[in-house]
This record gives structure tokens, C-alpha cells and sequence, in this order.
């Protein structure tokens, strides 16, 4: 089905719920206008797909959910590697702060175990989950557990939430 003018403005119409929707998606802080622009743009693209006599606001608001959880699904892949927090905490230190920042969590990385800190560092090395699997001799996800529960640990030494 072809979006008419009468649907266009349909879908004007059902632009606040939209927003709210998208806000408690993504939340206060979060890039609400993007997310409802994205459903739009989805909407227009997929018109065709459309039934008539389907409840136009369920259908965005399926459209929007799915945006967002491919969204998200794709930014939790592309993060590997330690916190943005905390890089950007290490950053923005000064060169003294970072000389002990650094002395620290060497030390703190010699209190994990040898199997967790072994797969966390290749994996921050840029070794993919595969690689460090096969390197370290176990399947993918036990060098998944290991990492995570690496990063936990080095979290709560520096008090990273």
C-alpha cells in the first residue's frame, strides 16, 4: 500500500506518542529525535509491507523497537575492550595521575587469575573472541565469561561503575 497524504498526516499525528515512546527507549539522555526519525524514514522504506486495516501507531511502534534493538544490539558488538568511561577517564588525567594509573592497574591485573587476565588482555590487544578461544585452548564463551568477569573485577578495583 502506496502512504497517502492522509497517512502522512496520520503518522504526523502519532509523532508525540512516538517521541515518548523513543524516550523511554532510549531514555531522557538518549538520541530520541534520531530514533524517531530512523522509524519514519523505516516506515516510508517499507511501505509496501503496510496491510490496510493494521493499526498504523502498532505498526511504527514495532518498527521503532526493532530500530532501536538493532541499534543497540550493534553498538554492544562494536564495544570490545575496557569501558569508555574509563578511557576517557584515562585521558583526561594528568601525565603524574596517568604514570600511577597505569602502575596500578598493573598491579591490579597480576591479582586475576592467569586465564582471565591472559584472554583480557588479547581481546584488548584487538584478538578477536575466536583468536583468544583458540589461543587459550577453550571454547568462545568461557574466554567471553573470562573477560567479563576480568573487567568486573578491574571495575570495582578503581570503584568504575
Amino acid at each position: 500500500m502506496a502512504f497517502t497524504t492522509a497517512v502522512h498526516t496520520e503518522i504526523e499525528a502519532h509523532l508525540p506518542a512516538l517521541q515518548r515512546f523513543a524516550k523511554r527507549l532510549v531514555g531522557p539522555n538518549g538520541d530520541i529525535e534520531d530514533l524517531v526519525q530512523d522509524t519514519i524514514l523505516r516506515a516510508l522504506n517499507s511501505s509496501s509491507q503496510f496491510r490496510a486495516g493494521t493499526a498504523l501507531k502498532s505498526w511504527l511502534f514495532t518498527i521503532m523497537r526493532n530500530a532501536f534493538y538493532t541499534a543497540y544490539n550493534r553498538r554492544k558488538r562494536e564495544h570490545v575492550g575496557m569501558d569508555d568511561e574509563f578511557n576517557l577517564r584515562m585521558v583526561m588525567e594528568p601525565p603524574q595521575e596517568w604514570v600511577v594509573l597505569y602502575a596500578d592497574l598493573g598491579l591490579a591485573m597480576q591479582h586475576l587469575p592467569e586465564a582471565s587476565r591472559r584472554s583480557l588482555l588479547m581481546v584488548a590487544s584487538g584478538a578477536s573472541y575466536d583468536e583468544t578461544a583458540l589461543a587459550c585452548g577453550c571454547e568462545v564463551g568461557t574466554v567471553k565469561s573470562r573477560v567479563n568477569r576480568a573487567r568486573k573485577a578491574l571495575s570495582e578495583r578503581f570503584s568504575i561503575a
